[in-house]
This record gives C-alpha cells, sequence and structure tokens, in this order.
C-alpha cells in the first residue's frame, strides 16, 4: 500500500500496479535530461545510453507485472521539445515496456476541464500533481490526499477513451 508519508520519488517504489502520468505541456525542455536534448537541437545522433535509467526503472518494473503508461495532450504542429519528447523518449521507453498515448487536440476540444495538469497516479489511489515554471523546469510535485484520487481517476479516464496509442499516431504525425 502507498503511504502519503513517502517522497514523491518513493512512489515511484511503492506501487503495487500501475503508476499513470498525464502530460499537458509542450515544453519540459528546463527538465530531465537537458543534455540529450541540446544533442537533439544541435542534429546529432541519439546516444547509445540515451536514458538509461529511467529504462532500467521500467524494464524492472514491467518484469515484476507493475504498468507504466502516459498520456500526452498536445497540437501540432510539434514543438521541438515534443519532436524531441516523442522521438526520442517515447520509442525509446516504449523499447522497455512503457506505453504511451495521444490526446491530439488540434481538431477538437479537449475532454478534460481546462485546469487539468500534469499529475501521476499511482495505482488509482495517490495522485501527485506536477508543478512546472517557465521554460517547462520542473518546480516540484505535491502529493495530494487519497480522497482526491477519484478525480484524478477520472481524468485519466477521459483521457485515455479519448487518446490513441502512440505508435498508431507517431506512424500518421510523427514529424
Amino acid at each position: 500500500m502507498i503511504s502519503l508519508a513517502k517522497s514523491f520519488g518513493d512512489l515511484f517504489d511503492d506501487f503495487v500496479h500501475e503508476a499513470f502520468r498525464l502530460e499537458t505541456l509542450s515544453d519540459y525542455s528546463g527538465s530531465g535530461n537537458t543534455d540529450a536534448y541540446r544533442v537533439f537541437v544541435d542534429g546529432h545522433p541519439q546516444p547509445t545510453d540515451y536514458n538509461a535509467e529511467w529504462l532500467a526503472e521500467v524494464r524492472s518494473h514491467v518484469a515484476s507485472g507493475r504498468r507504466l503508461y502516459r498520456v500526452h495532450v498536445l497540437t501540432r504542429p510539434l514543438t521541438p521539445y515534443l519532436r524531441f519528447e516523442l522521438g526520442w523518449g517515447y520509442v525509446t521507453n516504449a523499447a522497455a515496456g512503457e506505453e504511451f498515448f495521444v490526446l491530439d487536440l488540434t481538431d477538437r476540444s479537449s475532454p478534460l476541464p481546462d485546469d487539468v495538469g500534469d499529475f501521476w497516479l499511482f495505482d488509482s489511489v495517490v495522485a501527485a500533481l506536477m508543478r512546472y515554471v517557465e521554460g517547462g523546469k520542473f518546480a516540484g510535485a505535491e502529493v495530494l490526499p487519497e480522497d482526491r484520487a477519484a478525480q484524478f481517476v477520472a481524468y485519466r479516464d477521459a483521457a485515455l477513451t479519448h487518446s490513441v496509442p502512440f505508435a498508431e499516431w507517431w506512424a500518421k504525425h510523427g514529424e
């Protein structure tokens, strides 16, 4: 069982069945692997060890029967960062067992409320709001009380209902 006393990072070790992520931004370039993003922007090939630590974590979770999946809400044309995240990150992470879906709002309205932002949802029991500042820089996560989880389960379900598998979307719209 997930404990709210745990840190946000501990939630990735403690979940039992699934960890879901909703991504809503078109630029996270100030977070994560900023060096790899610069390599991408400069037109260099993807390093062979790209995202190795996360890939190992994904493989470990998947091997133990746990599911990691996410929906990215976006519009076309893709920003340079989204071309990086989807073309390098999603393709690589999917090979390790992480699942990706795209909710493309280019030609339709969102099924989600306007104020829904990024979050992780662990085992449909604990939600953590993700905070970002200008330039897509991660500013922290707020782990919410369990009585808020149902709201985020509804957001997850709506996003999944209206999204398509990443591989299908990428084959049609990948840039």
